[in-house]
């Protein structure tokens, strides 16, 4: 089973968001930051890895506040969703996107009106209920 995970950066009642670039099924769409796990990693040790690669920047991890299983190509796949802070807003210092195009920070009920990954839709309600969010 494919392993990845997302990364929730939830600041001052925004989540960070970003746009990935435009190949592949799932191309254009914006998405949670992160990635898949490679053989041998930790949660945390991914999260870490991810942010520096496609970002340029280091984060603290914090909780798990979700988790789903989907199917793609056929395949069960799995993602786990953390509550991170990076290191910067990529406000006040640009992030060094190597996947995405563009970023933004975004109210949480902006994000069904997105085009938005399916996997990440997925799990969003139960980000909303850890992180205590409640949208009229």
């Amino acid at each position: 089973m494919s392993r990845s995970v997302a990364c929730i950066d939830y600041r001052n009642g925004k989540i960070l968001i970003a746009k990935r670039i435009a190949r592949g099924e799932m191309g254009d769409r914006w998405e949670f930051p992160g990635g898949k796990i490679e053989e041998g990693e930790d949660y945390t040790t991914a999260i870490k890895r991810e942010m520096q690669e496609e970002f340029g920047c280091g984060c603290e991890v914090f909780e798990q506040l979700a988790q789903g299983i989907f199917e793609h190509k056929g395949k069960n796949c799995s993602v786990v969703a953390f509550r991170v802070q990076l290191e910067n807003d990529g406000v006040s210092e640009p992030f060094k996107l190597t996947e995405h195009t563009q970023t933004a920070w975004v109210i949480p009920s902006q994000i069904i009106k997105l085009p938005f990954v399916d996997s990440d839709l997925k799990i969003f309600e139960q980000i909303k209920k850890s992180l205590g969010i409640a949208e009229k």
